[in-house]
């Protein structure tokens, strides 16, 4: 399931920005203190990361999965962080939004293709980490996930993440919580709220109860 899932969600991520128009890539991402062609060029460092992690073997027995991956803290970025710096200012350089698409597509068609290829059983190693390709692939489900949503976010006639994949990200985010959100939020809504990228309102903060004042699940 992992890899069919990684590649549903990566594939549509890698269209919706292969359609943007020029000018889209100056509005805001979802992502603070980003823009949508800082957020392009993230992908394209993480999809570089993917194509790393998977011929990076490791014999260890696994220390994380899928869920444990994620470092959780309750902090929002500010931006201040020397690689958001570093992203932004690499952003800036591809001057041509075209030069952008491009590389995203050609690193990112790449990390799918080493995804599609990859036996799942074999573990690997990032950030000092032991998982099995499987569960890294399966956590990078949420990260197109919550990324695909930071895309959309200040656009109009740009399709969302698959429903499949806000379905999955949404069991892992109540899995990092330690309880479900309520079932009165959409999936979309769940994962906005428990990420930090809304705030609730007065009625979803009273249906959250006590997890309220766990918010937010900062991932990295």
């Amino acid at each position: 399931m992992s890899v069919d899932l990684f590649a549903h969600s990566w594939t549509a991520l890698r269209q919706a920005v292969a359609g943007l128009a020029d000018e889209d890539f100056a509005r805001p991402s979802g992502c603070r203190g980003w823009l949508v062609r800082d957020l392009v060029c993230h992908l394209v460092v993480d999809a570089q990361d993917v194509l790393i992690t998977l011929v990076t073997p490791a014999d260890a027995e696994p220390t994380r999965d899928a869920v444990t991956y994620w470092q959780v803290s309750h902090t929002p970025p500010t931006g201040d962080d020397p690689l958001d710096a570093l992203i932004v200012r690499l952003a800036a350089a591809y001057q041509d939004p075209a030069l952008l698409k491009f590389h995203l597509d050609d690193v990112g068609s790449a990390a799918g293709r080493a995804a599609d290829l990859a036996d799942r059983t074999r573990r690997v190693s990032t950030q000092d980490q032991v998982l099995t390709a499987g569960d890294y692939l399966d956590a990078y489900v949420l990260e197109w996930t919550l990324h695909h949503l930071d895309l959309v976010a200040h656009l109009t006639g740009v399709d969302g993440p698959p429903a499949e994949g806000l379905a999955r990200t949404r069991e892992m985010i109540d899995k990092i919580a330690g309880t479900p959100f309520p079932d009165t939020f959409s999936d979309t809504d769940t994962l906005l709220i428990a990420t930090g990228r809304r705030e609730p309102t007065a009625a979803e903060r009273t249906a959250l109860g006590d997890l309220a004042r766990e918010l937010p699940f900062v991932l990295g």
